[in-house]
């Protein structure tokens, strides 16, 4: 998904409309991309792709740029048509993600208020990929491949009408406020995340970026896959802190918010990890975040046997862990 600069439009006419999806049809034959669904609205677009070999930056990077060349020179322009760099989220295959994907990017006019929920139906909006999932492949780009989100909601080709039934209740939904926030709420880890699907998967991707991650500086990783790689090993660090100190997780919720284990705690996490104070206080449940300040100046100091003892256990911990 991509927006304009300064959220200016991105598409004055028609005529550009087609300009980039002609120009995304080149990017999918130099890239071998499938896309499962589109909309382009006013001043940004979604696409739902696969990208079967590793070129999504390379992809992402000719056609924003064509695009943008192709655009000025229509308009006599120049300059940045894009607001920075494009936002890609890791979709899980498996089970109804690419269903709820789907339905976000097609739900978008409606949304949006592009259509009148209740007196137009969805397909009246054109510059979607739903139109031709209701009507079949006739007329339909090479390179947009409809089935696999069908497939997801058990139809086969023939039952596109099942598909524009599924997709016109969702757009009845948006008009029940209730509903509709209910649809929001989901569509939130969409929106601000940086993958959709089950925590497994998001595990297995946190694995794939740690070896991506070898050997590389972290500056050059960036956005919520940075946040959440820090954040698993802050959390790592929690699980052999309470080993070290013998304590259940149990045992820690029901500890003060200034006790010396969770001022440790604090300390070993900041050490060890760039999270926030925020994330540690909420983590540790200690209070304020400022306390995560506070504990962490007092096991610095080190004053007192008990906080002398917690550090030099959990020091072996930090030990431990830079070594890996």
């Amino acid at each position: 998904m991509a927006r304009g600069n300064n959220r200016q439009p991105i598409f004055k006419s028609d005529a550009d409309r087609r300009l980039f999806l002609r120009t995304l049809g080149e990017a999918c034959e130099k890239t071998g991309w499938r896309v499962h669904a589109y909309v382009l609205m006013n001043n940004h677009y979604h696409l739902l792709v696969r990208t079967p070999e590793a070129n999504l930056v390379a992809g992402m990077k000719w056609l924003q740029g064509t695009y943008t060349q192709r655009y000025n020179l229509r308009h006599v322009l120049c300059g940045h048509l894009f607001q920075g760099r494009y936002k890609a989220v890791v979709i899980e295959e498996e089970g109804m993600y690419l269903q709820v994907v789907s339905t976000y990017i097609h739900l978008n006019p409606a949304r949006a208020g592009l259509i009148e929920i209740g007196e137009q139906k969805l397909k009246s909006y054109g510059w979607s990929s739903y139109p031709f999932y209701i009507a079949g492949n006739a007329g339909a780009p090479a390179w947009l491949c409809c089935q696999t989100v069908l497939n997801s909601l058990g139809l086969r080709d023939a039952q596109r009408k099942g598909y524009e039934a599924y997709m016109e209740a969702r757009v009845l939904e948006l008009g029940i406020k209730g509903r509709r926030k209910e649809l929001e709420e989901q569509w939130k880890t969409l929106r601000r995340g940086w993958y959709v699907g089950t925590r497994k998967f998001g595990q297995d991707l946190e694995k794939h970026l740690d070896k991506a991650r070898s050997g590389r500086r972290r500056e050059s990783h960036s956005g919520p896959a940075r946040q959440a790689h820090d954040e698993a090993a802050a959390e790592a660090m929690i699980v052999a802190g309470l080993s070290a100190l013998g304590l259940e997780e149990t045992q820690l919720r029901h500890l003060p918010k200034g006790a010396p284990e969770k001022a440790g705690l604090a300390w070993l996490v900041r050490q060890r990890s760039t999270v926030s104070l925020r994330w540690v206080s909420q983590r540790l449940g200690m209070g304020d975040y400022s306390r995560v300040s506070q504990a962490v100046s007092r096991m610095d100091r080190g004053k007192g046997s008990k906080l002398a003892g917690i550090r030099q256990r959990l020091a072996e911990v930090a030990k431990t862990a830079a070594q890996k």
